[in-house]
Formats: structure tokens, C-alpha cells, sequence
């Protein structure tokens, strides 16, 4: 099985594969984008996909290309997620001056950068991040990323365990050409749109109260192409096999414009 992820070999994606997936091959994408379209194209088997952060919140572009493409969530898996700041071999912590790596990670350890008078600068993926600064050989530069990433590139680790706060997980989503059926306690991913009217959202949101349906995630992003006009995506607990489920979506196609299920499966424990 081939497995598409964002980043380099030793991004946090990868490994995040490696613990979900188990001994599967996989294929570095540049960007989040490549990895939906290895997916569609077939070049990938299925695609892993990091959607929210504890402490950094959701990553919107993932949501807009769930929304793009026609394909469907098959899993889900929280991954620990432990930064390092990674140098050049030899160099010693009072000599950084600029940290690079992902606007999320960098996000993640912005106080631990500004306690310390450390600049950062995004760049494309945390694993890219070493990478460029093994090829770079820039002496006041530290990256930050895995552990396995600074391993691969042979790098120095400066300090582990980094971040803010050490309560930091990261929720991947597996994404397939195919829907699966879980067999297990089961999570749905769906997302509407509604009328722009007093009381719509109470009224969609109801329709899972009255049952009872356990909501575990609700986010808003823009319409595109309609300003001001939103689209919602929920989380709740159940599975599309579910009578309760499925009455839940009848009773909110009543009043939702439009409606698709983005998929329904195992729920991570």
C-alpha cells in the first residue's frame, strides 16, 4: 500500500502514517493539494491528511479540498506531537537567531521563540525545514521539527520538547477513493450549507440534540464565490448505518441547501 503525505521524509505526517497505516510505502508531497490529486489520480493508494491542531486550531485549506475533491474520510488518528529545535552539528543554543519550519509548528512554539529572541520564518513542512538547513549550512539557524527528522538529516538537537504546551496532538484524517463501513464506534463527517435567516443554525444544529447525537466538532469557513455566506462542517458520533444517524441528516436536508457526507468511520480512542 502507498500512503500520500505533506512534507518530507520524517514530517510528523509521515509518521503519523507509519503508526495508522503500519509497514506501508509512502510518497512525500510538496503540498496538501499533490496530496489529494496522488490520491484521485490513483498514484496513491489513500492519503493522510493532518486536519486541527490542540493548540494551533484547524488547518482551513484541508477542509476547502475535502469540499474540492470527490473523495472520503476512512479514518481519523491523533498523533503526540514533540518539537525539537534542530541546528547544524557543533552549534549551541545562544547562537540562533532565526528558527524556520511550518507556520502550524511555529505557532506551536511561539513563546518558547520570543522568551529566547528567536526570529521565525515559515517555510513548506517541518521535515522540509531541516533539510533546507543541512543544504543551507546556515550556523544561526535552527529548525524545528521530529527527533526522526533531525536522525535522517544527521543534525544536532538542541532541545527536545519545545512546544508551548505539552498537551499538543495533532487529528489526522486517512482520505480514499472508496467509503468504508466501520464496524466499531463510529464517527460522520458531514458539511451544509443553510439559508441566511434567523434561527437556521439553531434549527440544524436540533436536529441532532432531539437525538441525542453527540457533536464533536463544528466549524464555519467561507462560501467561495458568495461572500458572507458560510459553509459548516460537523463531526458527530454514529455511522451513516445508524437509523438515528440517518434521520438526523433527513431532518436536516429539510432546511440545509445543499448537504454531503464527507464519510463515516472508526473513531480514534
Amino acid at each position: 500500500m502507498k500512503i500520500a503525505f505533506q512534507g518530507e521524509h520524517g514530517a510528523y505526517s509521515e509518521q503519523a502514517v507509519f503508526d495508522y497505516f503500519g509497514d506501508v510505502e509512502t510518497l512525500p508531497c510538496e503540498t496538501f493539494d499533490l496530496v489529494f490529486d496522488s490520491v484521485t489520480s490513483g498514484k496513491a493508494d489513500k492519503g493522510l491528511i493532518p486536519i486541527e491542531n490542540s493548540l494551533a486550531g484547524s488547518i482551513h485549506q484541508n477542509y476547502d479540498l475535502l469540499l474540492r475533491h470527490n473523495l472520503h474520510i476512512v479514518g481519523e488518528y491523533l498523533l503526540r506531537v514533540r518539537h525539537c529545535l534542530i541546528s547544524m552539528p557543533g552549534m549551541k543554543k545562544e547562537d540562533i537567531k532565526k528558527a524556520i519550519s511550518h507556520p502550524q509548528a511555529l505557532g506551536q512554539c511561539a513563546n518558547y521563540l520570543r522568551n529566547l529572541n528567536i526570529k521565525p520564518e515559515t517555510v513548506y513542512d517541518t521535515a522540509g525545514s531541516v533539510k533546507m538547513l543541512k543544504e543551507s549550512g546556515a550556523r544561526d539557524t535552527a529548525a524545528i521539527a521530529s527527533k526522526r527528522a533531525a536522525e535522517i538529516y544527521e543534525m544536532q538537537i538542541l532541545e527536545e520538547g519545545i512546544e508551548d504546551n505539552s498537551e499538543n496532538f495533532t487529528r489526522f484524517l486517512a482520505i480514499s477513493t472508496e467509503p468504508t463501513v466501520p464496524k466499531e464506534e463510529a464517527k460522520t463527517s458531514i458539511v451544509f450549507t443553510l439559508k441566511n435567516q434567523p434561527g437556521s443554525l439553531f434549527k440544524a444544529m436540533s436536529v441532532f440534540a432531539l437525538r441525542d447525537i453527540d457533536l464533536t466538532k463544528i466549524e464555519s469557513r467561507p462560501l467561495q464565490g458568495k461572500p458572507w455566506e458560510y459553509l459548516f462542517y460537523i463531526d458527530f458520533i454514529g455511522s451513516l448505518q445508524d437509523e438515528n444517524a440517518k434521520r438526523a441528516l433527513e431532518h436536516l436536508g429539510e432546511y440545509a441547501l445543499t448537504l454531503r457526507v464527507l464519510g463515516s468511520y472508526p473513531r480514534f480512542k
